[in-house]
């Protein structure tokens, strides 16, 4: 008796410790299984799952809320977990569509034939900090910035920062910088940005959605790293500027490329990816940070849907290319108000072409091509 009353109990305390409630680290779904085949709803509803980037989670948060008010049978769960879980679900296909702010690698593509980057909005990455009695417009350059993330400018009053903000009593205090500490689009364009700007980071750290940080404390998505900074005294991270804004939190202007310090914003952002559809190449990745242009802020990029270009249930992909020509459309309107960029016309229209190319199991195109 005593040895089944025992092997009950490892049973339901294993299952216990196999629940969860939400996105784990790894960036995998709630019951998630690699390569499962999707449920159809009894009802007749048609569900679709996405995940990735926390970066656009307020935008597509209220796309899928406005796009669920004038398709009652469609139901969107869009997880932020990160762009690198964003990146591994769309792989696995746990999930119907990505997201992510950087671009998939040639050798995460080989891994995922036939995804295609579909671009939603521009957003810019800030940084953000905590300083008691210093409002937002903290100038840095570039250099500056790198060499806080780098670990070698150690105190607020530093030379390299109190002489481009003279009128400004900086403390002497010990920066604490905050990263991001899982796989992020946010941390990519940053980094982007840093070896773009600075060789030793280059060299160094380099780029990618994770990287080896000299220093600091690290924090999961943008919510995350917001948090921390509010409750850490002196400290300085990068978020995206819907979440500075959101949370009222002060950010510092950057010395752009032309040489003007250049504070975060829609305008500035917009700038910033204005001669993007010029340069944008055929599969839409690119890389706009350290833009051209005496308006432009320098840390702003892209953020993408990775969808299948062959989709393989007819009724899941009508519902998900719909989706992205609606949120082309109509979606766009409701960029500014969440401290998005509207995507310029010239990119919509690529991305349209894209959706065009997009196709069921029996190969015909999941849209009706307009007259």
């Amino acid at each position: 008796m005593a040895r089944i009353l025992l092997t009950l109990a490892m049973f339901l305390l294993a299952a216990g410790c196999g629940r969860s409630d939400g996105p784990q680290e790894t960036g995998s779904l709630p019951g998630s299984k690699p390569n499962a085949a999707p449920q159809p709803a009894a009802d007749g509803e048609v569900p679709l799952t996405g995940a990735g980037a926390t970066f656009p989670y307020p935008l597509y948060t209220k796309w899928i809320s406005e796009f669920q008010k004038a398709n009652s049978k469609v139901k969107i769960n869009y997880q932020s977990i990160g762009s690198g879980g964003g990146i591994r679900q769309i792989t696995e296909r746990t999930v119907d569509f990505g997201a992510t702010d950087a671009p998939m690698t040639e050798e995460q593509l080989a891994k995922a034939a036939g995804i295609l980057h579909l671009p939603t909005c521009l957003g810019a990455v800030v940084l953000t900090y905590n300083l008691e009695g210093v409002p937002s417009g903290l100038k840095l350059t570039p250099d500056a910035a790198a060499q806080i993330f780098l670990g070698k400018i150690k105190k607020w009053n530093d030379q390299a920062i109190q002489q481009e903000n003279p009128d400004v009593k900086l403390p002497d205090k010990e920066i604490a910088t905050v990263h991001r500490s899982d796989g992020s689009g946010t941390t990519k364009i940053f980094v982007d940005y840093l070896s773009a700007v600075s060789p030793e980071w280059k060299s160094g750290p380099g780029t990618g959605t994770s990287v080896n940080w000299p220093g600091g404390l690290g924090a999961k998505g943008n919510d995350g790293v917001s948090a921390l900074i509010t409750s850490t005294p002196a400290s300085i991270g990068y978020i995206e500027l819907a979440y500075a804004m959101q949370n009222k939190l002060t950010f510092a202007s950057l010395k752009n490329k032309s040489g003007k310090f250049v504070a975060p914003s829609l305008e500035s952002t917009t700038a910033a990816g204005a001669g993007a559809a010029a340069n944008m190449p055929d599969d839409l990745r690119m890389s706009i940070v350290d833009a051209e242009g005496e308006d432009a802020y320098p840390i702003a990029g892209f953020t993408y849907l990775l969808v299948y270009q062959e989709q393989k249930e007819l009724a899941k992909g009508k519902v998900l290319a719909n989706f992205v020509k609606w949120a082309m459309q109509d979606g766009q309107k409701f960029t500014n108000d969440l401290h998005y960029a509207p995507l310029p016309t010239a990119v919509v229209e690529k991305v349209n072409k894209k959706l065009a190319t997009l196709v069921g199991p029996d190969g015909k195109p999941l849209l009706t091509p307009t007259p």
